[in-house]
């Protein structure tokens, strides 16, 4: 589609929008990047931010008036979204980070006293819902969250997805169903509460060891759960679960009902009721559902810890999928390396690498989908955080310069994200001084022993350190939580800035983060180099128990891009040691110039 036809798209559905604000009385719509399960990744029929205003990233708010169409998103997408809003009268809003909530205070300051501002309820997060209402309160603004403008206006709006639900079966499922709805009935009782409402997705799967793909990258699908103290409903769309899973699902004590039967059961609660409810991972809409006379407990869901601490039978597996993944990443980084040296005969661009990275990996056993769209930005690009390549501007690798590659894929054994940059051609002094203090960052945090407890924001300064001293910063955070065969970002845990360091993101045994400093230099070039670690125990003294991250990713980490004199020697030590580890760990797993090329990037320095 030619940017003329969107411009034209976009203003036709604005123009819509905005007729329905007057017939309904409303001067300001929100709509937020979100679904009724908070979801990052949203099912078709939730892209309205994405429909009405054709910006296509992961994060932002559209907010629409009479008068002025905006959209508020991070710096990980600014470049993107100029882009995508060009001519299309929508102005791009840029906030610090995409936890920020700057477009409530904009609101509150821009709206006058008796109007109304509109947002869908159902997909409203209850913890920015209560700072939303409270903001305009005080300036006399009504806030309605019983309509969804969306429904009016977008004619061929999709519906709920119909995709199966299948169990993630044993070996990989190595805790029960019925022994995890057993831990959740005992976490319930210490709350006093005997019912749980759970609406995230991840959770969901997670508790009732299913899977599904209703959602683009996580093996997650749409629905809502209630446990009770012994049985637990399930509510999802009819014709998902079939009879044979039925079954058994029953005999674990759970029921399955129709998806929009999930609002019917909250409103049917008993008087005396104890709903256990975690406020960060519902909607306003969700919460509006239980009624006055039932009593709410807010905490934290318990599967959100459980799934995030990986068993020693998890994290077994997630070793041996990091093998046959880390096996792939040969096979593809032989290729390149191959074709790179062809680029002359045959061009290469940014698309063959998304297009043949998945092939690699799908040639390994037991692959699902990629964890998440691939980035793979030259030069330029990969200065763009969240850059997508895409057949009609996707940038031919041509000339000098850094190729970055940000990947993962799903397996039944585990999930995986890898970022690794290769060079193309001769490369600078400067872009091999940049690389190596990524590189130092990544080990300073790796390497890093620290007490269990430890708040995991705090330890995104570590891989900074070795940044900042050379006057440079990064404007994203160092790390989040990895999902087992569930999202690529899962909580509660994550190293960066952006979150605070409260109670429940205190790192323990089993949890598996993400690794990943960068340095990106606008209309120049992106370094970023990516791991996945296991937090494991490592000793204990007269001051506590101390964790130490086990390195989970195996591949090679291209020494050509290095300046070795920026390197100490315990630096060289661990890199060496890492690669030494993943040739032995692969070299089983691969044959000829795959072999060839993995002997080749794990040479000592």
């Amino acid at each position: 589609m030619s940017t003329t036809t969107a411009a034209t798209l976009i203003a036709d559905r604005l123009a819509a929008l905005r007729q329905a604000m007057r017939r309904h009385g409303i001067d300001a719509v929100i709509v937020p990047s979100s679904d009724p399960h908070l979801s990052e990744y949203l099912p078709p029929r939730w892209k309205g931010r994405e429909w009405l205003s054709g910006f296509t990233g992961s994060v932002g708010t559209f907010i629409a008036m009479q008068d002025f169409a905006g959209v508020w998103t991070d710096g990980r997408y600014w470049t993107q979204a100029e882009t995508e809003l060009a001519g299309t009268g929508i102005a791009l809003m840029k906030i610090a980070s995409g936890a920020s909530t700057e477009y409530v205070g904009w609101l509150a300051a821009t709206l006058q006293a008796g109007q109304t501002a509109a947002v869908d309820g159902t997909v409203l997060g209850l913890a920015i819902a209560r700072m939303l209402q409270g903001a305009l309160d005080a300036k006399g603004v009504v806030l309605r969250t019983d309509i969804d403008l969306l429904d009016e206006v977008w004619r061929d709006r999709p519906g709920l997805p119909h995709d199966p639900v299948y169990e993630h079966a044993a070996p990989y499922a190595a805790t029960s169903r019925h022994d995890k709805l057993a831990a959740v009935h005992a976490a319930m009782k210490e709350q006093g509460a005997d019912r749980h409402l759970i609406s995230t997705l991840d959770d969901i799967a997670w508790l009732f060891n299913l899977r599904g793909s209703d959602v683009n990258f996580n093996p997650v699908f749409v629905s809502h759960a209630l446990i009770g103290p012994e049985h637990a409903t399930l509510f999802v769309a009819d014709g998902k679960i079939k009879p044979s899973l039925a079954a058994r699902l029953t005999a674990d004590g759970v029921t399955v009902a129709p998806y929009e039967r999930a609002a019917t059961a909250l409103a049917d609660l008993a008087p005396g009721t104890v709903l256990l409810l975690d406020p960060r991972r519902i909607t306003h809409g969700t919460r509006a559902a239980v009624p006055g006379h039932v009593k709410v407990v807010e905490a934290i869901n318990p599967t959100t810890f459980a799934k995030s601490r990986k068993t020693e039978a998890e994290a077994a597996h997630v070793r041996a999928t990091m093998e046959q993944d880390g096996a792939a990443l040969c096979e593809f980084f032989s290729w390149l390396e191959g074709a790179l040296a062809r680029r002359g005969e045959v061009p290469l661009n940014e698309v063959d690498i998304d297009r043949h990275i998945t092939a690699a990996r799908a040639r390994r056993p037991g692959f699902v989908s990629p964890s998440f769209g691939t980035i793979a930005g030259f030069q330029s690009n990969g200065a763009i955080m969240h850059y997508r390549a895409t057949e009609e501007g996707c940038a031919v690798i041509a000339g000098d310069g850094l190729l970055l590659i940000d990947s993962g894929g799903q397996y039944p054994g585990g999930t995986t994200d890898i970022t690794r940059v290769v060079p193309v051609g001769d490369i600078t002094a400067e872009q091999r001084r940049d690389f190596t203090l990524v590189l130092k960052g990544m080990m300073a945090l790796s390497a890093t022993r620290f007490p269990r407890g430890t708040k995991a924001p705090l330890l995104d300064a570590i891989a900074r350190a070795p940044i900042w001293a050379a006057g440079v910063d990064f404007g994203h955070g160092t790390g989040h939580g990895v999902g087992f065969f569930l999202n690529v970002h899962e909580g509660p845990h994550a190293i960066t800035p952006s979150l605070m360091p409260e109670p429940h993101t205190a790192m323990e045994p089993g949890m598996i983060t993400s690794i990943e400093p960068g340095i990106y230099r606008p209309g120049k070039w992106g370094i970023r180099i990516e791991n996945l670690v296991l937090n494991r125990l490592d000793l204990t003294t007269e001051f506590g128990e101390f964790l130490r991250f086990e390195t989970l990713t195996l591949c090679p980490i291209d020494t050509r891009c290095i300046d070795r004199a920026l390197l100490r020697d315990d630096e060289i030590a661990w890199l060496n040691d890492y690669h030494a580890t993943v040739r032995e760990r692969l070299a089983p797993l691969v044959t000829g110039e795959a072999l060839a090329w993995l002997n080749e990037r794990t040479r000592a320095l």
